[in-house]
């Protein structure tokens, strides 16, 4: 009797340790995350590629689920349930430095169990920007003077004839002038997140103490701007009639029928048939390849179908005589239909343009 109850005693041991191992695996859900189609202030430079953003996904303790490219994580992640931190940004930016906006978003996530979680990333300029319209009288007065903009991260020298927006974190920045050994602070300013500041130098009066005005260009507020990610024009999916607000494909499946329309997304396979595409080479059809939001994408689903006529455009984009192209981002005219190889398309395409 003693024998059973402790082989009983093993087993219903053996059965809980089996439950606790499974456990997680009955509490698991899908997170996925994408970038809006919306719009983003403009600082007038060319957005970057979003398939280059830095993505980190981190768990509520802090533990890192994902560390890498956007263009280069998964379609879907499968995490146990619970919450996480989804954060993108286009570059590391922790001093100051000419011609270097950031963009970026930053948002928490509850993944359920058995439920899939989209994550819609609202892209937007992390850092601010000044940029200096210094006056002849200026440059007449102080010919040997230096400027600096500074800030507690760091600062920069802005030579008289530099043209560039110089980027810092938000918070304080200061205009300083070192003029024969002599430094002097001319503004001080607290920038928020999106701002991009034009400041005009000039030489003032004498009762404005050292002479010197700084005038703040209130006209160019250019965080008042929209730009399209992955397009640059201010519609909230692209309007199609041009490569600069062009439709991102989750955007184009929903303008089906429309003619002579843009589309952009990067080339990611061929060969299609009706139920299967290859996404590696090498290929042999030269008559369509697919398109899809991200250079990274395998599911025939989530793509775009584009048909090669002969001519021209069949020579120079179809994946067997040029399989350099794999990857790269693309923008095409044509029209966009229901279904082409089982998924919405794109054909009679007339022009294309590289990013």
């Amino acid at each position: 009797m003693k024998k059973i109850l402790l082989l009983f005693a093993a087993a219903t041991t053996l059965l809980a340790s089996c439950d606790a191992l499974m456990l997680p695996f009955g509490r698991q859900g899908i997170l996925q995350i994408r970038f809006a189609d919306g719009t983003v202030p403009s600082t007038k430079a060319a957005f970057p590629d979003t398939n280059e953003f830095l993505l980190t996904v981190t768990d509520a303790k802090g533990n890192t689920v994902y560390d890498g490219t956007y263009g280069a994580s998964k379609e879907s992640f499968t995490l146990d349930e619970g919450t996480y931190t989804v954060s993108a940004r286009s570059c590391d930016f922790s001093a100051p430095l000419f011609d270097s906006p950031q963009y970026g978003d930053t948002q928490v996530a509850s993944v359920k169990s058995g439920k899939t979680t989209i994550v819609t990333l609202a892209c937007t300029q992390l850092n601010s920007g000044i940029r200096l319209r210094i006056s002849s009288s200026f440059l007449s007065a102080y010919p040997g003077a230096t400027l600096f903009l500074k800030s507690p991260a760091g600062r920069l020298m802005y030579g008289y004839k530099e043209t560039r927006i110089a980027y810092f974190l938000p918070g304080t920045v200061n205009l300083e002038m070192s003029d024969g050994g002599v430094e002097s602070t001319l503004f001080t300013r607290r920038l928020e997140p999106q701002q991009i500041l034009t400041l005009g130098v000039n030489v003032g009066s004498e009762s404005s103490g050292n002479g010197i005005d700084v005038q703040v260009d209130t006209t160019r507020r250019w965080t008042e701007e929209d730009f399209t990610i992955g397009g640059g024009g201010s519609g909230s999916d692209g309007g199609g009639s041009g490569p600069d607000n062009a439709y991102s494909v989750p955007a184009a499946k929903q303008h089906t029928g429309e003619e002579d329309v843009w589309v952009y997304g990067y080339i990611v396979g061929g060969d299609l048939s009706s139920s299967k595409c290859s996404f590696s080479p090498p290929f042999s059809s030269r008559t369509n390849l697919v398109i899809a939001s991200k250079s990274s994408c395998t599911d025939k689903s989530s793509c775009l179908s584009v048909q090669l006529a002969k001519g021209n455009i069949r020579d120079e984009l179809n994946l067997v005589d040029n399989p350099e192209l794999l990857g790269k981002q693309i923008f095409i005219k044509g029209t966009i239909v229901e279904a082409y190889y089982g998924i919405p398309g794109v054909q009679n395409i007339s022009e294309y343009k590289w990013k």
